[in-house]
């Protein structure tokens, strides 16, 4: 075998272990669902509590890869730019069969309450991302991310669920960005 080969090899062999050895130290991506302090100033502390559980309850799911657990987290009327809860289902579906180790944050900022009665809206102000390791080529990779991002949320079936985000629905995107369905 030639120097130079054997030298290419030996490089070659402490860059992988080096980067091996990046990897085990890196901290491992972790969810987080968190509530700034005084976000939520305008709601009561039990409607704060369920909704914050929402999206808890969406983070466990995810963990767990349970499709029919992250749907809960929609409303039956949920529109986002044309997107219905069906076409979601298979969203999260194709993203658990592309992905493993999903993990996702979830920073609110604030949270308003808009109407009353049965029409009562959450207005849930969020900034976050959803990353996942990819299984084909085995890295980390970010899969969505938003700022600043207003849900609105319904109160259905005993649970606050996301029916949609503030917005009219462009009749076409804008170049270069993309619609925000996931959270």
């Amino acid at each position: 075998m030639g120097e130079r080969r054997r030298r290419g090899m030996q490089w070659s062999a402490l860059l992988t272990g080096g980067i091996l050895v990046l990897l085990a130290i890196l901290p491992a991506a972790r969810a987080e669902v968190r509530i700034l302090p005084e976000a939520a100033a305008e709601l009561d502390q039990a409607t704060t509590e369920a909704v914050m559980r929402t999206f808890r309850a969406a983070d466990e799911a995810i963990r767990a890869r349970d499709l029919n657990g992250v749907m809960a987290l929609y409303s039956e009327q949920y529109d986002y730019h044309g997107l219905k809860k069906p076409d979601m289902r298979k969203v999260w579906a194709n993203l658990f069969d592309e992905f493993q180790d999903l993990t996702d944050t979830h920073h609110f900022s604030r949270l308003t309450k808009v109407g009353s009665g049965s029409k009562t809206i959450i207005e849930v102000t969020c900034t976050g991302s959803l990353s996942g390791l990819s299984k084909t080529g085995g890295l980390r990779v970010p899969i969505d991310s938003w700022y600043e991002e207003v849900h609105y949320m319904t109160f259905e079936e005993g649970q606050w669920r996301i029916r949609g985000n503030v917005g009219d629905s462009p009749r076409l995107m804008p170049f270069g960005t993309s619609p925000h369905p996931l959270f």
